[in-house]
Protein backbone atom coordinates (compact mmCIF):
# COMPACT_ATOMS: atom_id res chain seq x y z
CA UNK A 1 0.00 0.00 0.00
CA UNK A 2 1.11 3.53 -0.65
CA UNK A 3 -0.61 6.84 -0.19
CA UNK A 4 -1.05 8.82 -3.40
CA UNK A 5 -1.53 12.46 -4.23
CA UNK A 6 -5.12 13.59 -4.73
CA UNK A 7 -4.42 14.41 -8.37
CA UNK A 8 -3.86 10.70 -9.11
CA UNK A 9 -7.55 10.26 -8.36
CA UNK A 10 -8.99 13.47 -9.78
CA UNK A 11 -7.11 13.04 -13.08
CA UNK A 12 -8.70 9.66 -13.76
CA UNK A 13 -11.87 9.70 -15.92
CA UNK A 14 -14.00 8.07 -13.24
CA UNK A 15 -17.77 8.30 -13.51
CA UNK A 16 -17.95 9.13 -9.80
CA UNK A 17 -16.70 12.67 -10.54
CA UNK A 18 -20.02 13.47 -12.22
CA UNK A 19 -22.05 13.55 -8.99
CA UNK A 20 -19.62 14.04 -6.06
CA UNK A 21 -18.54 17.64 -6.65
CA UNK A 22 -19.76 18.58 -3.15
CA UNK A 23 -17.40 16.01 -1.59
CA UNK A 24 -13.73 16.48 -0.77
CA UNK A 25 -11.04 13.84 -1.31
CA UNK A 26 -9.86 12.64 2.10
CA UNK A 27 -7.50 9.81 1.13
CA UNK A 28 -6.14 8.07 -1.97
CA UNK A 29 -4.29 4.77 -1.62
CA UNK A 30 -2.96 2.10 -3.96
CA UNK A 31 -2.76 -1.63 -3.24
CA UNK A 32 -0.37 -4.12 -4.83
CA UNK A 33 -1.95 -6.71 -7.12
CA UNK A 34 1.04 -8.20 -8.98
CA UNK A 35 0.27 -9.82 -12.31
CA UNK A 36 -3.17 -8.22 -12.57
CA UNK A 37 -4.56 -7.36 -15.98
CA UNK A 38 -7.20 -4.92 -17.20
CA UNK A 39 -10.06 -7.43 -16.85
CA UNK A 40 -9.30 -8.47 -13.26
CA UNK A 41 -11.25 -5.85 -11.33
CA UNK A 42 -14.32 -8.10 -10.84
CA UNK A 43 -11.96 -10.87 -9.69
CA UNK A 44 -10.42 -8.55 -7.12
CA UNK A 45 -13.81 -7.45 -5.80
CA UNK A 46 -14.96 -11.05 -5.48
CA UNK A 47 -11.74 -11.99 -3.67
CA UNK A 48 -12.20 -9.08 -1.25
CA UNK A 49 -15.75 -10.20 -0.49
CA UNK A 50 -14.58 -13.78 0.03
CA UNK A 51 -11.89 -12.59 2.44
CA UNK A 52 -14.59 -11.24 4.76
CA UNK A 53 -15.63 -7.91 6.22
CA UNK A 54 -14.87 -6.09 9.49
CA UNK A 55 -15.57 -9.16 11.60
CA UNK A 56 -12.46 -10.85 10.14
CA UNK A 57 -10.10 -7.95 10.68
CA UNK A 58 -7.31 -8.13 13.33
CA UNK A 59 -8.42 -7.48 16.91
CA UNK A 60 -7.18 -3.84 17.07
CA UNK A 61 -9.42 -2.96 14.12
CA UNK A 62 -12.36 -4.89 15.54
CA UNK A 63 -11.84 -3.12 18.87
CA UNK A 64 -11.82 0.32 17.23
CA UNK A 65 -14.99 -0.45 15.30
CA UNK A 66 -16.67 -1.82 18.43
CA UNK A 67 -15.83 1.37 20.32
CA UNK A 68 -17.06 3.50 17.44
CA UNK A 69 -20.39 1.65 17.18
CA UNK A 70 -20.84 1.80 20.96
CA UNK A 71 -20.26 5.56 20.96
CA UNK A 72 -22.59 5.91 18.01
CA UNK A 73 -25.32 4.02 19.84
CA UNK A 74 -24.90 6.06 23.03
CA UNK A 75 -24.78 9.43 21.27
CA UNK A 76 -27.26 8.70 18.50
CA UNK A 77 -24.78 9.16 15.65
CA UNK A 78 -26.08 6.20 13.68
CA UNK A 79 -29.82 6.57 14.01
CA UNK A 80 -31.76 5.80 10.80
CA UNK A 81 -32.81 9.45 10.62
CA UNK A 82 -29.14 10.39 10.16
CA UNK A 83 -28.45 7.94 7.36
CA UNK A 84 -28.63 7.71 3.60
CA UNK A 85 -32.11 8.43 2.35
CA UNK A 86 -32.94 10.44 5.46
CA UNK A 87 -30.40 13.11 6.48
CA UNK A 88 -28.79 12.94 3.04
CA UNK A 89 -29.98 11.72 -0.33
CA UNK A 90 -28.33 8.61 -1.71
CA UNK A 91 -25.88 9.03 -4.56
CA UNK A 92 -28.09 6.60 -6.42
CA UNK A 93 -30.67 9.39 -6.69
CA UNK A 94 -28.15 11.39 -8.73
CA UNK A 95 -26.99 8.67 -11.10
CA UNK A 96 -27.45 9.14 -14.83
CA UNK A 97 -29.69 6.56 -16.46
CA UNK A 98 -26.89 4.33 -17.72
CA UNK A 99 -25.42 3.97 -14.23
CA UNK A 100 -28.82 3.35 -12.65
CA UNK A 101 -29.22 0.46 -15.07
CA UNK A 102 -25.70 -0.88 -14.38
CA UNK A 103 -25.00 -3.53 -11.73
CA UNK A 104 -25.24 -2.10 -8.24
CA UNK A 105 -22.92 -4.51 -6.44
CA UNK A 106 -23.42 -6.91 -3.57
CA UNK A 107 -24.51 -5.64 -0.16
CA UNK A 108 -23.67 -7.36 3.10
CA UNK A 109 -25.54 -6.73 6.35
CA UNK A 110 -22.19 -6.70 8.18
CA UNK A 111 -20.86 -3.90 5.97
CA UNK A 112 -22.09 -0.39 6.80
CA UNK A 113 -21.05 0.90 3.36
CA UNK A 114 -23.81 0.21 0.85
CA UNK A 115 -23.39 -0.29 -2.88
CA UNK A 116 -24.03 2.57 -5.31
CA UNK A 117 -22.76 1.03 -8.55
CA UNK A 118 -20.22 -1.51 -9.80
CA UNK A 119 -18.64 -1.31 -13.24
CA UNK A 120 -15.83 -3.16 -15.00
CA UNK A 121 -13.18 -0.71 -13.74
CA UNK A 122 -14.70 1.11 -10.77
CA UNK A 123 -17.22 0.81 -7.97
CA UNK A 124 -18.66 3.06 -5.27
CA UNK A 125 -20.21 2.56 -1.83
CA UNK A 126 -21.62 5.11 0.60
CA UNK A 127 -22.38 5.64 4.26
CA UNK A 128 -24.00 8.50 6.15
CA UNK A 129 -24.52 9.27 9.83
CA UNK A 130 -24.59 12.37 12.03
CA UNK A 131 -20.88 13.01 11.46
CA UNK A 132 -20.36 12.63 7.73
CA UNK A 133 -21.58 11.41 4.34
CA UNK A 134 -18.73 9.35 2.95
CA UNK A 135 -18.04 7.45 -0.26
CA UNK A 136 -15.51 4.68 -0.80
CA UNK A 137 -14.49 4.58 -4.46
CA UNK A 138 -12.48 1.66 -5.81
CA UNK A 139 -10.79 1.89 -9.20
CA UNK A 140 -8.62 -0.34 -11.37
CA UNK A 141 -5.59 1.46 -12.79
CA UNK A 142 -2.52 0.46 -14.76
CA UNK A 143 0.57 1.01 -12.61
CA UNK A 144 4.05 2.12 -13.57
CA UNK A 145 5.24 -1.49 -13.90
CA UNK A 146 2.47 -2.35 -16.38
CA UNK A 147 0.42 -4.42 -13.96
CA UNK A 148 -2.99 -3.18 -12.89
CA UNK A 149 -3.55 -2.22 -9.27
CA UNK A 150 -6.42 -1.44 -6.94
CA UNK A 151 -6.86 2.16 -5.85
CA UNK A 152 -9.16 3.42 -3.14
CA UNK A 153 -10.33 6.99 -2.70
CA UNK A 154 -12.29 8.12 0.34
CA UNK A 155 -14.59 11.06 -0.34
CA UNK A 156 -16.21 12.94 2.51
CA UNK A 157 -18.83 15.57 3.13
CA UNK A 158 -18.61 16.35 6.86
CA UNK A 159 -21.77 17.34 8.70
CA UNK A 160 -20.77 20.83 9.85
CA UNK A 161 -18.02 21.67 12.34
CA UNK A 162 -18.71 18.56 14.40
CA UNK A 163 -18.18 16.39 11.34
CA UNK A 164 -14.87 18.10 10.52
CA UNK A 165 -13.64 17.67 14.09
CA UNK A 166 -14.68 14.02 14.02
CA UNK A 167 -12.75 13.36 10.81
CA UNK A 168 -9.66 15.03 12.27
CA UNK A 169 -9.94 12.99 15.48
CA UNK A 170 -10.10 9.61 13.75
CA UNK A 171 -7.36 10.33 11.20
CA UNK A 172 -4.47 8.85 13.28
CA UNK A 173 -6.47 5.67 13.88
CA UNK A 174 -7.18 5.32 10.16
CA UNK A 175 -3.57 5.85 9.15
CA UNK A 176 -1.81 3.76 11.78
CA UNK A 177 -4.28 0.95 12.48
CA UNK A 178 -7.18 0.63 10.03
CA UNK A 179 -5.45 1.24 6.70
CA UNK A 180 -2.43 -1.01 7.38
CA UNK A 181 -4.76 -3.84 8.40
CA UNK A 182 -6.94 -3.21 5.35
CA UNK A 183 -3.86 -3.34 3.17
CA UNK A 184 -2.80 -6.73 4.45
CA UNK A 185 -6.34 -8.03 4.04
CA UNK A 186 -6.81 -6.80 0.48
CA UNK A 187 -3.34 -7.59 -0.83
CA UNK A 188 -3.57 -11.07 0.67
CA UNK A 189 -7.00 -11.45 -0.93
CA UNK A 190 -5.43 -10.87 -4.34
CA UNK A 191 -2.54 -13.21 -3.62
CA UNK A 192 -4.89 -15.93 -2.34
CA UNK A 193 -7.72 -15.15 -4.77
CA UNK A 194 -8.08 -18.64 -6.21
CA UNK A 195 -8.56 -20.22 -2.77
CA UNK A 196 -10.80 -17.37 -1.62
CA UNK A 197 -13.00 -17.54 -4.70
CA UNK A 198 -13.30 -21.31 -4.32
CA UNK A 199 -14.49 -20.86 -0.73
CA UNK A 200 -16.91 -18.10 -1.76
CA UNK A 201 -18.37 -20.38 -4.45
CA UNK A 202 -18.86 -23.20 -1.96
CA UNK A 203 -20.72 -20.94 0.47
CA UNK A 204 -23.33 -19.86 -2.09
Amino acid sequence: MSRLATITYTDQPWRIHEFTKAFSVEDVWSYRTPGAGPDDFPTMLAAMRAAGGPEKQPWPVRFLFAVRWKLGALLGWDEPSAGVGERVASLRDRLPADLRDAPRGVDNENMPLKAVYELDMESARELANKTVHTVMHLGWVRGADGDYELRMAVLVKPNGLFGRLYMAAIKPFRYFIVYPALTRRWENAWRDRNDALYEEGRSR
